[in-house]
C-alpha cells in the first residue's frame, strides 16, 4: 500500500520523540508547489517561476536534504483557480498566486489588487510591517493559509486597438481587469468586463473575445502579449493604478507538522527573497517597453494627471463598494489607507 507524505507526516507527529524529522523520515516526499506561470532557468524567464526555484534549492541547501520542494510551472500540477482552495484544505503545499483569484473564496482578498490603493513598490512592501499586513496574515492563517514570500508587481493595459492612459479611453471596449476591483472601476468608465486567468490572456486577445488587458508587467512579457497588442500604457516613473500581491503561499496544515528549525528556514528564505522579487519586478518593469517596442506595438505613458483619474474613480466605485460588503473588509481598507504613498 502507497503511504502518503501526509498520512506519513500524520504518523510521525503521534510516535516518539526519538524518531527523525518527518521530513527526514523513509525519504518523505518533497514539498510540491504549482504556480501558472512559465517555467525557464536559473536566469531565463518568468521571475516568479525562478523565485520557486530558487526557494527549492535554497530549503534544500540550509537544511542538508531533509526538506525539499518541487515546482510545477505552467498550472502542469493543478489549474491555478484551484490552487487556493487546495492550499486551504492541505491537499498543495504550496503555490504563489494573485491574491485576488481567492477573492471569490475569502472576499477580503480583493484588496490585493484595489486599483489606486497601492501606487508604488514602497507603499506595497510597507505592507508587511505595517497593520494591514497583520491583519491580511491573520485573516490567511485564519483560513489555513501561510504567507511565505511577499510579492508586489506593478502593471500596464495591453490594448488591440486603442491606447489605453485615462479611464475614459476604455469606454465600449471588452476589459479585463485582473480583478473584480479592478473590474468594477473598468465598468464605472464604461467598458465591458471579462474575467479570466493571465494564462489566458493570450487566447482572448488573439480571438477578440478581450480587447484591453491590465496586468502585470511581468504577465505581459511572459504571455507574449505583445504579438496581439497594438499599444501598451506603462508608467515611467514607476507608478501605477495597478499594483497586486502576488504572494508565495503554503499551507498551514503542512507548515504546522513540519519541525521548528524547518518552519523557520522556510520563513527566513522566504523573507530573503522578497528582494529578488521586488528586483525583478522592477526589471521587467523596465524591459516591457522595449519588448511591445520591438513587436511593433506603441508605447504610451501613464501621466499623472491620468493616475489621478484612476484613482478618483477608483475611490468612487471599487474602494466603496469593497467597504460596504463586510466590517472585516472595511477595516483593512482603513488599515491599507493608513500606508502612505
Amino acid at each position: 500500500m502507497n503511504t502518503t507524505r501526509r498520512t506519513l507526516v500524520g504518523g510521525l507527529a503521534a510516535a516518539p520523540a526519538l524518531l527523525l524529522p518527518a521530513r527526514f523520515a523513509f525519504g518523505a516526499e518533497p514539498l510540491k508547489i504549482s504556480h501558472q506561470f512559465p517555467g525557464g532557468s536559473d536566469t531565463e524567464g518568468d521571475f516568479r517561476h525562478r523565485l520557486c526555484a530558487r526557494f527549492a534549492q535554497e530549503i534544500d541547501k540550509r537544511s542538508n536534504g531533509a526538506l525539499k520542494a518541487n515546482v510545477y510551472p505552467g498550472s502542469s500540477l493543478m489549474k491555478v483557480n484551484a490552487q487556493f482552495s487546495a492550499v486551504r484544505k492541505g491537499a498543495l503545499d504550496m503555490t504563489l498566486i494573485p491574491l485576488p483569484y481567492a477573492g471569490g473564496e475569502v472576499p477580503e482578498l480583493n484588496i490585493a489588487l484595489m486599483p489606486g490603493l497601492v501606487t508604488s513598490y514602497e507603499q506595497g512592501y510597507a505592507w508587511k510591517k505595517a497593520e494591514v499586513g497583520k491583519a491580511l496574515s491573520d485573516l490567511l492563517a485564519d483560513k489555513g493559509v501561510v504567507i511565505v514570500t511577499w510579492i508586489w508587481q506593478a502593471g500596464g493595459a495591453a490594448s488591440r486597438s486603442v491606447p489605453i492612459v485615462g479611464p475614459e479611453d476604455v469606454k465600449g471596449l471588452k476589459f479585463r481587469g485582473g480583478s473584480r476591483e479592478m473590474d468594477l472601476v473598468a465598468k464605472a468608465a464604461g467598458a465591458a468586463t471579462l474575467s479570466l486567468p493571465s494564462n489566458e490572456t493570450y487566447a482572448a486577445m488573439q480571438t477578440g473575445a478581450v480587447d484591453v488587458v491590465t496586468t502585470s508587467a511581468t504577465s505581459l512579457i511572459s504571455f507574449r502579449l505583445q504579438e496581439v497588442s497594438k499599444h501598451l500604457t506603462i508608467s515611467k516613473a514607476g507608478k501605477s493604478y495597478w499594483f497586486m500581491l502576488e504572494p508565495l503561499l503554503m499551507s498551514k496544515a503542512i507548515f504546522d507538522k513540519l519541525p521548528k528549525d524547518q518552519q523557520a528556514l522556510i520563513m527566513t528564505v522566504g523573507g530573503e527573497l522578497e528582494k529578488f522579487a521586488l528586483d525583478g519586478a522592477r526589471a521587467d518593469d523596465a524591459q516591457v517597453a522595449d519588448a511591445y517596442v520591438k513587436a511593433g506595438a506603441k508605447v504610451h505613458d501613464l501621466t499623472d494627471a491620468a493616475l489621478g483619474r484612476w484613482v478618483a474613480l477608483s475611490r468612487t466605485s471599487a474602494w466603496k463598494d469593497f467597504a460596504e460588503k463586510s466590517e472585516s473588509c472595511a477595516k483593512l481598507l482603513k488599515l491599507a489607507e493608513k500606508v502612505s504613498a
